[in-house]
């Protein structure tokens, strides 16, 4: 397994999320991003997970919810990549993925245009 620190993590993260374009950000409303070290146990290979309401579902009714979450999991990203620069290729592609999942675009489509 690869070695990285979480703040090094992190800032990969954080790099992910500045080159997501910003008429896209100025749109993204109500989420939060998370680095966690480890996904649910009933999904251990998990690299990222989307929970909320995507912009696409909300209505009238929608206020004073607590923000969406999407979280990116250390250490099954570690495991999975082979080197440094994987990480950050994967790290990007799942910010990218998870972000999609808060557009209403669902698993199948992001398969479809290389996302998956």
């Amino acid at each position: 397994m690869l070695q990285m620190t979480r703040d090094d993590f992190e800032e990969l993260v954080a790099q992910a999320l500045d080159r997501i374009p910003p008429e896209l950000t100025r749109v993204m409303d109500n989420v939060a991003v998370f680095v966690e070290d480890e996904p649910p146990a009933d999904d251990p290979e998990l690299l990222g997970l989307y929970e909320g309401t995507p912009l696409t579902e909300r209505g009238e009714w929608y206020a004073g919810v607590l923000p969406d979450r999407i979280s990116i999991y250390m250490g099954p990203t570690l495991r999975f990549c082979e080197a440094p620069d994987d990480v950050v290729h994967e790290v990007a592609v799942t910010v990218v993925h998870e972000i999609a999942h808060h557009f209403g675009i669902d698993d199948e489509r992001l398969h479809e245009l290389g996302w998956g």
